[in-house]
């Protein structure tokens, strides 16, 4: 089976290329900074510039398209042209999406748990209500949208909190809250935020599986199984890597201008595990990261 990738320097997408690697032959594509992707079959490019996007698809064929690359900061989004925002998260996803269907690829979307309401329920389900508080959640459910019109055959992952190390030189908070407190400095973290976080080991993975089943044109809840907020994640790697606990600064969402206004986008994963797919749980994932983290440098 051969599968492209976008953003494949990207957080999620590295670990993509380590898992999907293993089994599938991948075409990763990176525009400025490589990451791993020069360690396997990759190409350069711009997702927006359409006419080599799709000389490079006639070519490779894929049979599945992995789309992840995206403004993916809400602070980006809120600071950069929200022409090029627009651009990058939308007009890019529909092009992809057309292409796929033109040459009979599954395409696979990476969209946000951030595009449900935040303020009515927990644990919600697919058909939440869907009301994106910031303006990149906002491209990313217009980005579904376009998949939904022109795709043949596609699977929109409503991707949860991703926390692990990120590598080469992609980082995210997990890395600075991990080297934080390794050397004993304090960290803030949002006690009234909360998610169902998904390790980026358990996404790559979970994805892998989710390549091999005949699902069509389905949109899943792609998180964790536990209701967490940050701060409650922080107190877990706290006692998984023996960590002092006291080095945790509680503090709100509202405390910082930039974050997405969404105080409760937990995610029901029940439809994810119907397709056999087995979530481990917050502590497991940790033990699992820390073992695995020498040997993904």
């Amino acid at each position: 089976m051969r599968i492209f990738i976008t953003g494949g320097s990207g957080l999620l997408g590295q670990y993509l290329n380590l898992f999907l690697s293993k089994e599938f032959e991948i075409l990763t594509q990176y525009h400025t900074r490589p990451g791993n992707c020069l360690q396997y079959n990759s190409v350069q490019s711009d997702i927006t510039d359409y006419k080599n996007i799709e000389v490079i698809l006639q070519k490779f064929k894929p049979d599945i398209i992995i789309h992840t690359a995206a403004i993916t900061s809400v602070k980006d989004a809120t600071t950069l042209p929200s022409k090029f925002v627009f651009e990058v998260n939308v007009k890019a996803t529909e092009k992809l999406a057309e292409m796929s269907s033109m040459l009979n690829s599954k395409f696979f979307y990476s969209s946000t748990d951030l595009v449900y309401a935040g303020y009515r329920a927990s644990m919600l389900k697919e058909d939440g209500k869907l009301i994106p508080a910031s303006f990149y959640a906002e491209t990313k459910l217009m980005g579904e949208e376009k998949i939904k019109s022109v795709s043949k055959d596609f699977v929109i992952l409503r991707t949860g909190l991703l926390y692990g190390f990120g590598l080469f030189d992609s980082k995210n908070y997990f890395n600075y809250m991990f080297d934080n407190l390794k050397n004993k400095k304090p960290v803030k973290l949002f006690s009234d935020q909360y998610r169902t976080p998904l390790s980026l080991l358990e996404a790559a993975r979970h994805i892998a599986q989710l390549i091999k089943l005949n699902i069509k044109n389905e949109i899943i809840n792609f998180g964790g199984k536990e209701r967490v907020s940050r701060l409650e994640l922080g107190e877990r790697l706290c006692k998984a890597a023996k960590f002092d606990i006291s080095l945790l600064q509680r503090i709100s969402m509202y405390d910082i201008s930039d974050v997405s206004d969404s105080a409760d986008v937990s995610m029901n994963t029940d439809k994810l595990q119907s397709f056999g797919i087995e979530l481990k749980n917050i502590d497991e994932s940790l033990i699992e990261i820390m073992e695995s983290h020498n040997n993904l440098k």
